[in-house]
């Protein structure tokens, strides 16, 4: 029993600082997460989508500190309590998500690495057997430490951890794991590689045959069938490949621009997927940035998934010299974690991206 827990307690302290640390580097990604779990479509809880940020925040900084408390032996009996409340929390999400195809990625790990609901869930069951072991084993738990030297480390990763996520909340994410981090191309991420599976589906075709209904099924193939033809239902039996980047618009007026854009070779992009949530008060420094572009020699766009009327109050009102295009708003979350944020790009390749707050540091070359 003492080598299982010790193996337990290894275990899953280590993966609950590498999976707080994750989703710590963008805490903004997980909000959004959140957010979906908040929906009217999954739990219902709509007056938690608006602190869905200090939530997140909250979540993966405790996430962090009870990997490391679990480690080094700090208030041993607090600390696997709360794992166990933690762990019996999110094994019910994953399942629900995973059993009703809610919400297709529970970001357990960030965009770092990507589980199916499935697997999520299956993480979560090995994570509360193993914390059960600490629970039935808890006694056998010894610290590594002193108790001054414990405090100091808790209180160091406490406050190492609230310095971490002030800074990328105010910047942007340290790591990018997402398929629009700098040195990517987009058509390049749209491309589907040659030889890359495809999916694969049934089709259940429904026949009356002789007065009777009869199935047949194919993966295809019209059947040679001498009856009524009733109807058919499709299921997907496989998943093919689905490139990193996938629905990916720039619209204007019902018109897709996104090939041609993606050619220009100076192109700086404004991107705001609310902008009834952005910063406004930025896009006075946002006109003399895209001023600057413009004689540069860069065509600047903007990119919202606001509507026409909001996002031609903002260009009126702010005087801007680009007009805005549509593009889906879980594109734009995806693209800049920053509400705005400014992308540069050469014939689709991604060479700069910043924060509102760093708008200074562009060089715009």
């Amino acid at each position: 029993m003492k080598y299982l827990v010790g193996f337990s307690r290894a275990v899953v302290g280590l993966l609950f600082i590498i999976s707080g640390l994750i989703k710590l580097n963008d805490p903004v990604g997980f909000s959004f997460k959140l957010e979906e779990y908040f929906s009217a479509g999954v739990l219902n809880l709509p007056s938690l989508e608006p602190i869905a940020l200090e939530i997140s925040i909250a979540l993966v900084i405790l996430e962090v500190l009870l990997g490391v408390m679990l480690l080094v032996g700090f208030r041993i009996k607090f600390t696997i309590w709360s794992l166990l409340v933690m762990i019996v929390f999110f094994t019910f999400l994953t399942f629900y998500s995973a059993y009703f195809n809610k919400v297709t990625d529970c970001g357990c790990f960030g965009d770092a690495i990507k589980l199916t609901p499935w697997e999520s869930f299956a993480k979560d069951i090995v994570l509360l057997v193993l914390i059960i072991i600490l629970v039935l084993g808890m006694k056998t738990i010894k610290p590594i430490l002193g108790n001054g030297a414990k405090r100091f480390i808790v209180g160091l990763t406490l406050l190492a951890s609230a310095i971490f996520v002030y800074h990328v909340l105010h910047h942007l994410p340290a790591v990018d794991f997402r398929p629009y981090k700098i040195g990517a191309n987009i058509e390049e991420g749209m491309t589907v590689p040659e030889g890359a599976p495809m999916p694969i589906f049934d089709y259940a075709w429904k026949f009356k045959v002789d007065g009777e209904e009869q199935i047949i099924v194919t993966q295809g193939d019209y059947p040679s069938v001498e009856g009524e033809f009733i109807g058919v239902e499709t299921t997907e039996v496989q998943k093919g490949y689905e490139p990193p980047i996938h629905d990916f618009t720039i619209e204007k007026e019902g018109e897709d621009f996104a090939a041609s854009l993606l050619q220009e070779p100076k192109l700086m992009m404004v991107i705001a997927y609310d902008l009834r949530k952005a910063n406004l008060n930025v896009f006075g420094e946002i006109k003399s940035l895209s001023e600057r572009a413009v004689k540069n020699g860069y065509k600047v766009i903007g990119m919202s998934a606001s509507d026409s009327d909001y996002t031609g109050g903002v260009k009126k009102d702010y005087r801007l010299n680009f007009d805005f295009y549509f593009t889906d708003e879980t594109t734009l979350k995806t693209m800049v974690r920053s509400n705005p944020g400014i992308l540069v790009l050469e014939k689709g390749t991604i060479t700069e991206k910043v924060h509102y707050n760093d708008i200074k540091k562009l060089k715009l070359e």
